[in-house]
C-alpha cells in the first residue's frame, strides 16, 4: 500500500470549503470550554442529530468525552477573531465573546449565524479523533452570513464582493428571501424585477447595503448566488442571496415563485436564475428542514431570548 503523506492529505482535505464553528461545553467543575472546529455536519432529522470531530490530542478531550452535551456555534463572517481565539491556547477564551448558557446548558454565543444546543447522543472512536454525536435539543437561526474556510484561509461574502467589484461596468441585484418567498419590485412597466443597481466608486458591498436599506427589509448582505454577463448592457451582473428575518418591506412584496410569477419577470436572465432558485428551494436542505419541519419536536429559541 502506498504511504500517504499526512501533510499532503491534510492539504487535500482543506480543499473542501466548510463553515467555521466553535464547539462548547462545560467541564466537570462547571467551567466553560470550547474549541474552533470545521469538522461539523448534520446527521439526521429524526431524531435531529449533528456531529463534530474532536482530536484525541485535544486538551478538551477528557472533558468533552464525558460531557452530557455540547453546543455548536456557527460563526458569522464578522467573527474571524472569535475563530482565532478559540483555535489558540488562550488563557480565557470566553472573555473574547458574549455568551450565555443555552436551554440545554452548553455555552451559546451572541452574534453567530446559528447555534445548536445538544445532549450527547453517542460517541464513536475513529482513528486519531473522537466523533461526538449530539441530539439537538434547542437551536437558533439568524440572518447573519456565515464564515467560510478553505485551503487555510477564511472566505467571507464581503471578500467575494470586493474581489468582483474591481470589474468595470458592474451591476448587482439582491435576491432577498424569507420563508421561501422572494422580494420582487415593479419595474415601472408592469413587469417584475429584483432590487438592482449599478456599482459605482463605493464598491459592491456598499451598493448591496444601499439596496437592502432602500428595500426597507431587515435582510443582511449575503453570499454571491449567481454571476453572469449581461450582453445587452455590456455589464457583469452579480446577484447576492440575502436572508430576511421577516416579510416587511417598504418597496415591493415578498412573493412565492410560482409559474405565473416567473412569467412576469422582465429580464429573461433573472427569470432563469429565479427558476433555478425555486427548484433548489423545493429540493430543500438541512437548514430549511430544521427551520420548518423539526420545530415541533425541539425547542426553538428566538434571537435575543
Amino acid at each position: 500500500m502506498t504511504q500517504i503523506d499526512p501533510r499532503a492529505l491534510r492539504d487535500a482535505f482543506g480543499a473542501f470549503m466548510t463553515g467555521v464553528t466553535v464547539v462548547t461545553a462545560h467541564d466537570a467543575d462547571g467551567n466553560p470550554l470550547g474549541f474552533t472546529a470545521n469538522s461539523f455536519t448534520s446527521v439526521s432529522l429524526d431524531p435531529p442529530l449533528v456531529l463534530v470531530c474532536l482530536a484525541n490530542s485535544s486538551r478538551n478531550y477528557q472533558a468533552l468525552s464525558q460531557a452530557e452535551g455540547f453546543a455548536v456555534n456557527i460563526l458569522a463572517e464578522t467573527q474571524k477573531d472569535v475563530s482565532n481565539t478559540f483555535a489558540r491556547p488562550v488563557e480565557d477564551r470566553f472573555a473574547a465573546v458574549d455568551w450565555r448558557p443555552g436551554p440545554h446548558g452548553s455555552p451559546v454565543f451572541d452574534g453567530v449565524s446559528a447555534w445548536f444546543d445538544c445532549s450527547m447522543f453517542n460517541t464513536v472512536d475513529a482513528g486519531d479523533h473522537l466523533i461526538l454525536i449530539g441530539k439537538v435539543e434547542a437551536f437558533d437561526n439568524t440572518t447573519h452570513p456565515g464564515l467560510g474556510y478553505a485551503r487555510g484561509a477564511y472566505v467571507t461574502p464581503a471578500a467575494e464582493a470586493e474581489a468582483l467589484s474591481r470589474s468595470t461596468h458592474l451591476r448587482i441585484s439582491a435576491l432577498i428571501e424569507h420563508g421561501g418567498k422572494v422580494l420582487l419590485l415593479d419595474d415601472g412597466e408592469g413587469r417584475l424585477t429584483l432590487p438592482e443597481t449599478d456599482v459605482g466608486k463605493e464598491g459592491a458591498s456598499a451598493a448591496l447595503a444601499r439596496l437592502i436599506t432602500e428595500s426597507g427589509t431587515d435582510a443582511e448582505p449575503g453570499f454571491i448566488y449567481s454571476v453572469y454577463e449581461d450582453d445587452a448592457r455590456e455589464t457583469q451582473h452579480i446577484s447576492f442571496l440575502c436572508q430576511a428575518g421577516g416579510d416587511a418591506a417598504s418597496e415591493g412584496l415578498f412573493t412565492e415563485l410560482t409559474k405565473s410569477t416567473l412569467m412576469g419577470i422582465a429580464d429573461p436572465v433573472i427569470c432563469t436564475m429565479l427558476e433555478r432558485f425555486a427548484t433548489e428551494s423545493r429540493m430543500g436542505n438541512f437548514g430549511v428542514y430544521f427551520g420548518n419541519q423539526v420545530t415541533g419536536r425541539i425547542a426553538r429559541v428566538t434571537s435575543g431570548s
